[in-house]
């Protein structure tokens, strides 16, 4: 009998034993093609190079306090990324995860307008459908219903606009950027309401990931979202935690939108699944402000800068850097996206295949003409799950695609070293599950 508190209590899983490049292996040597473990294992499970990097890195020091040291990894790591980073930002706080990182972000926001003396921001925006993570504050943040619903009285108040969703919510004979202008402008509408000196930040994912199913915004919706955070003087924090580091075509998700936040979350691919470990990142203004006022930012983890951790991550990132993998993540992306739909473009229960990069979403339908969800007394997600590992495939599926209830979606993010052969393995199987429970 097994002592570990898994997920779901009643689930008996395989047990992991090794990895090799895109697959698993479970302890009965069975290999699944691993496509969906929550957008982490984005270089596979043995490259050398990380592994190296964590080895030689224990052998050196382990764990070295950041309140007494810093250490080589953590510096060279935030030079890495601050290099690659989109518009100012300049400043990298290390944690071990994205429920961290956004809960590092929410802290930082009302910290900063407290330095800068305007105690009265205290308000954060997020969007409906979005998901920031399981601590409290990050909890609070997302907008899923179902994730909410529970821990409802301990949450901290926030507010929620429309999510960026064309698919299921953007009317006949409206154009997409009408569409996106309108959406954006609900967040101009809001900071009214709540009053334009109380809301210290809005915080959104550039393509939504488990909540909605690999969801990007149409084009020019983020470029607005920026000029009203710039016009009332609201933060911008965008989490990247799934949809960055490479995952959707650019090692900086914003960056194809062509704009930049004040304070960005990533974690997942930051460490491939080596080591934990994720980051926030921000502004030299917002860092000047804390150092020039308190000097010292009122949050840690004893974990956080983790000499193993940053330099598995250092290697990620180089490996990241050094073979353009976003760039071959675009390339590969197209194939699969072409490969989906052939495959599942017709089928009367598949209402849109979309995304962005190797984070492509499958949204399930009772009818493709009325876009209807499916009965959710039905379990689709999770049948589809288990009939896909059955299948020898990993991949991502999710219920409550459109309210927290209602809509299903399958999730795709294999590791950007999948070849032909395995978008072909991947979409394969993936069909058979489906056609097995539907």
């Amino acid at each position: 009998m097994s002592h570990v508190f898994p997920r779901h209590t009643n689930s008996e899983l395989p047990i992991a034993a090794g990895g090799d490049g895109c697959y698993l292996i479970d302890a009965l040597g069975r290999r699944y093609l691993d496509c969906g473990d929550a957008a982490v294992s984005c270089l596979g499970h043995s490259n050398p190079a990380v592994i190296k990097a964590v080895q030689g890195q224990v052998e050196q020091i382990a764990f070295a306090h950041t309140g007494f040291m810093t250490s080589e990894p953590a510096e060279a790591l935030a030079d890495l990324l601050v290099e690659h980073a989109p518009g100012e930002l300049d400043r990298v706080y290390f944690v071990s995860g994205g429920s961290e990182a956004t809960e590092a972000a929410i802290k930082l926001a009302r910290q900063y307008f407290l330095e800068i003396g305007q105690p009265d921001r205290r308000h954060v925006i997020a969007r409906r459908q979005s998901y920031h993570g399981n601590t409290l504050g990050a909890l609070s943040a997302g907008g899923n219903a179902w994730r909410r619903a529970q821990f409802a009285p301990m949450l901290i108040e926030m507010t929620h606009i429309a999510p960026c969703y064309e698919y299921a919510e953007k009317p006949e004979g409206e154009s997409s950027f009408d569409y996106g202008q309108r959406v954006a402008n609900e967040l101009e509408a809001e900071i009214l309401r709540l009053g334009s000196e109380t809301v210290m930040a809005f915080m959104a994912e550039p393509v939504v990931g488990a909540t909605l199913g690999a969801v990007p915004a149409v084009e020019g919706y983020f470029k607005r979202i920026r000029e009203i955070c710039d016009q009332y003087g609201v933060l911008l924090i965008l989490d990247e935690v799934m949809c960055g580091m490479g995952r959707t075509g650019h090692l900086f998700a914003c960056d194809h939108d062509g704009i930049a936040p004040d304070i960005l979350c990533i974690a997942k691919g930051l460490g491939a699944g080596y080591q934990p470990i994720g980051a926030m990142m921000c502004t030299a203004k917002i860092f000047d402000a804390i150092r020039d006022g308190s000097g010292f930012f009122q949050h840690g983890h004893t974990y956080i800068g983790h000499p193993v951790a940053t330099a598995a991550a250092l290697a990620v990132v180089g490996e990241m850097t050094q073979r353009d993998l976003p760039g071959r993540v675009a390339i590969m992306g197209e194939k699969v996206q072409s490969a989906l739909v052939a495959a599942l473009g017709q089928h009367p229960n598949v209402g849109d295949i979309r995304g962005r990069g190797l984070f492509r979403g499958i949204e399930l339908v009772t009818d493709r003409d009325t876009k209807a969800p499916l009965d959710p007394a039905l379990g689709v997600a999770g049948k589809i799950k288990k009939a896909a590992l059955a299948e020898g495939l990993i991949c991502y599926p999710m219920s409550g695609t459109r309210d927290g209830r209602l809509g299903d979606h399958i999730l795709l993010a294999p590791p950007f070293i999948i070849e032909d052969a395995q978008i072909d393995e991947m979409v394969g199987k993936l069909s058979k599950a489906i056609e097995a429970v539907i």
